[in-house]
């Protein structure tokens, strides 16, 4: 027998670094640590990685060259531009002759506010790019380092179309010892000045990333481990950590990805939202269709050219202190016991509360005095949490990561009750029913954004405080919850078992088949080189006609996954009512029309009757869903086609035809996918049947002659 495979997973928080070891087979944990975060150590963070990944090796038995995949997820960049610990800015912005002077105007970023009070600070350079010398190039450099820059940004328009010039800047740059970086790198969008802010967000970050980055992977190479170091990313994926050292910005906001990427894989969600509660802040995030939504980003108040997932923090999580003002409850959180410093009332021991007595503090300097701390007889503090809370209510099951001594929260709580003349049971309903109400409009708001359907909809926990916040806003909203296996170590899981995944986007205007063929190709080549084995790539092609942009979107896994995720497929029973669930009808409504590899689509019959039992309307909704019961797509109005690839001209086109719908206005093509083996292939994100069919024939281009496909076409 063979050594176990395992993937690496690490999530470095604020306050703990967490590792956990996956079986890359069966997904199971092997093995799982929590180490404190070394933010203080002579190596910093890493210091802490490398001790999370030697115990981690060490409690599940696990030699070095077992490790198939590592990689980390960090906060570290989202953190830096919070707290304004960045690098100053050199921008050197090119233009050629006429066209230099608005060439200057779009690169002079200015500063950037990224936090109250905290600023990213540039300096800039112009350069007539007709008159780009040697003699120029370094002058501008030497003038951005003497005032102090230690990155720079070279930034011309139209270098998405010929990167040359800002290649040349950069290059003398690094021969100038200094650490440098081009527009054209992270982003092929036209908008110079939203390029040139990107670029500039993203260069602040390197030398920190950079430094944590050689560190962590020192760190790794020195635990025997041989496999790269991959990082998160902020949509979801993962990135090698040379490409790190080059696009930082990248990982942003990627610790939030790693939850609902980690949540997905155990549970089996088509629409859903997910809680990932801590301490201080739950972050929470639409699922539509098995996938997680993205939006662009924005820093300060500027729009980026970087979309990361749209996740929405708010200030309201198991460590939330409550607030009062004469005798009545005024708010809960936005601070948390570990703000105030305070131990949990509900992680105390019930005998040291001894006559506890209520006393108003701010947690913090500028904080009003109305947040509620208890003081016992011994001169020790706790907090009243929402933890507390939901553990008095029942929320909080035993054996649960967030479960304490009820008795103990009962104890600190009546104090509280006394003052508000009430009970420790109503008080702690009026504390809960005040956080909810704030969780429940985000939630609401997404759900409304996303078109969720409200058959499917379950709210996942997941995080330490998952029990303190689901079940109690499930039964807020009438809306079913689960808490997601695993909850405390999500994030970290989903580190472990996340997909590399690539984005271009690029300006092209009535792209023809070439353009999308290049693009397709270009990003290809780039998730290739981040890591991912070809034959497990999709690539998703959209063009945004008003806007002029052709995106391409690749998603892989690092190596063959042999298994799929070691979940028993369902049978077609199982799969039936998942559907029926779907459509709010009887499973004997519901019947398989067609399927092929992991894929099965599903007609439901939904009848309407009208007076004396008169059938009214009938209609017919499809659903494809995949093998493990996630449906990738519902669809009210849509066809389902059975073809082979050498009947794509034939009968397919036919099919595309029969449900375009044509008006004075033009042709407009019905929304088109295509299923076979393991593959999903939209084609939605076409204009024309042109666009369409040289796109399904490049989709197409590694099936077999006599290979199953599945089409479906929609007209919504």
């Amino acid at each position: 027998m063979g050594h176990r495979q395992v993937r690496i997973g690490i999530d470095v928080g604020g306050t703990f670094t967490d590792a956990v070891v996956v079986d890359n087979e069966t997904y199971e944990i092997v093995a799982k640590v929590k180490v404190p975060t070394t933010h203080h150590a002579k190596q910093g963070v890493a210091q802490g990685i490398v001790d999370a990944i030697r115990k981690v090796l060490d409690e599940g038995a696990i030699a070095p060259e077992d490790v198939v995949f590592i990689a980390h997820g960090t906060t570290q960049a989202t953190n830096a531009l919070l707290e304004g610990d960045v690098a100053r800015v050199g921008i050197v912005g090119m233009g050629k002759g006429a066209g230099a002077g608005r060439a200057g105007t779009e690169t002079t970023v200015g500063n950037i506010e990224l936090a109250p009070g905290k600023y990213l600070e540039t300096e800039h350079e112009l350069i007539d790019s007709a008159k780009l010398t040697d003699g120029a190039m370094e002058a501008a450099i030497s003038a951005l380092r003497e005032r102090g820059c230690e990155v720079i940004v070279a930034s011309e328009s139209y270098s998405v179309d010929d990167p040359t010039d800002e290649q040349a800047v950069v290059q003398k740059a690094e021969d100038m010892g200094m650490v440098a970086t081009g527009g054209y790198e992270i982003s092929q969008l036209y908008g110079l000045a939203a390029r040139t802010r990107t670029a500039a967000v993203n260069a602040a970050l390197i030398p920190k990333m950079m430094e944590t980055a050689n560190m962590t992977e020192d760190a790794v190479k020195g635990s025997g481990i041989e496999k790269p170091l991959m990082i998160m990313r902020c949509d979801g994926g993962v990135m090698s950590i040379d490409e790190v050292r080059k696009r930082p910005i990248l990982t942003m906001l990627s610790g939030l990805a790693a939850g609902v990427a980690g949540a997905l894989m155990y549970e089996k969600i088509t629409d859903g939202i997910f809680l990932e509660a801590g301490g201080t802040s739950t972050d929470i995030s639409a699922i539509k269709d098995g996938k997680v939504m993205i939006k662009n980003a924005t820093v300060g108040g500027h729009k980026l050219y970087l979309t990361s997932l749209d996740v929405r923090t708010l200030g309201i999580a198991g460590g939330s202190m409550i607030r009062v003002e004469n005798g009545k409850l005024l708010d809960v959180g936005p601070r948390s016991a570990h703000i105030a410093d305070l131990a949990y009332e509900v992680f105390t021991d019930a005998d040291k509360i001894v006559s506890p007595e209520l006393e108003l503090i701010a947690p913090r300097e500028d904080d009003q005095a109305d947040y509620v701390a208890v003081k016992c007889a011994d001169g020790s503090k706790v907090a009243l949490t929402l933890c507390g809370a939901a553990n008095i209510l029942g929320y909080v099951p035993e054996g649960d990561y967030a479960h304490g001594d009820v008795e103990a929260a009962r104890k600190a709580w009546q104090p509280l009750a006394d003052a508000c003349a009430t009970t420790a049971d109503d008080i702690c309903r009026q504390v809960m029913d005040c956080a909810m109400k704030k969780v429940q409009a985000i939630v609401q708001g997404l759900i409304d954004d996303y078109g969720l359907n409200p058959n499917l909809i379950y709210l996942v926990g997941g995080g330490g405080s998952a029990s303190v916040v689901a079940p109690a806003l499930g039964e807020r909203m009438g809306i079913r919850h689960r808490i997601a296996k695993n909850a405390p170590y999500i994030s970290t899981i989903g580190v472990a078992l996340a997909l590399v995944r690539e984005q271009i986007e690029r300006n092209v205007p009535n792209p023809s088949e070439e353009d999308i063929r290049r693009i397709r190709h270009d990003v290809l080549e780039v998730i290739t080189r981040a890591g991912a084995n070809p034959e497990t790539v999709d690539i998703t092609v959209e063009i945004d006609s008003q806007k002029n942009i052709l995106r391409a979107t690749a998603t892989g896994a690092t190596e063959l996954r042999t298994k799929d995720r070691g979940s028993a497929a369902k049978t077609e029973d199982e799969l039936k009512k998942i559907v029926a669930e779907s459509s709010s009808v009887d499973a004997s409504a519901v019947e398989e029309v067609a399927a092929t590899g992991r894929w099965h689509v599903f007609c439901a019959t939904t009848v309407k009757k009208a007076f004396f039992g008169l059938v009214k309307s009938k209609k017919q909704e499809i659903r494809v869903v995949d093998e493990e019961g996630v449906i990738r797509l519902q669809k009210n109005d849509a066809k389902v086609l059975t073809f082979t690839k050498d009947e794509l001209g034939g009968s397919f086109s036919e099919f595309v035809d029969s449900m375009t719908l044509y008006t004075d206005a033009g042709a407009t093509l019905p929304k088109t996918y295509l299923f076979f083996g393991q593959k999903m292939s939209d084609l939605s994100g076409v204009l024309n049947k042109e666009q369409l069919m040289g796109l399904a024939e490049m989709e197409l281009e590694f099936a077999g002659d006599d290979q199953e496909i599945v089409a479906v076409a929609a007209k919504d």
